[in-house]
């Protein structure tokens, strides 16, 4: 059971991850007019995505300034996700696995 929930925060750290690094992929291709919002399908994985990480994003923009119309937040949100990951497999994986096996 505790591998099994090790495993399930492992797993929606890197899903976050990706889904940053594929929204920030989407907004650079719909900003060098490479795609456009037209489509249907890239219109709607642009939504969904903007609101999978919306949540996690927003706090950021609202504090951290956009650096010469480049907007940094999701490099500082990607780096705290690797280190919240870290921290958890180096300090809390172990107990959760020990105490429910």
């Amino acid at each position: 059971m505790g591998v099994a929930i090790v495993w399930l925060v492992g797993a929606i750290i890197n899903l976050m991850i990706w889904f940053i690094i594929g929204s920030a992929i989407l907004s650079w291709l719909f900003a060098f007019d490479v795609i456009n919002h037209r489509n249907r399908f890239v219109n709607q994985l642009a939504q969904f995505l903007d609101a999978v990480t919306r949540p996690l994003l927003e706090p950021f923009r609202r504090i951290i300034p956009t650096l010469g119309g480049i907007d940094v937040s999701p490099i500082v949100v990607l780096l705290l996700l690797n280190f919240s990951k870290i921290v958890f497999y180096n300090m809390a994986a172990g107990p959760i696995i020990a105490l429910l096996g």
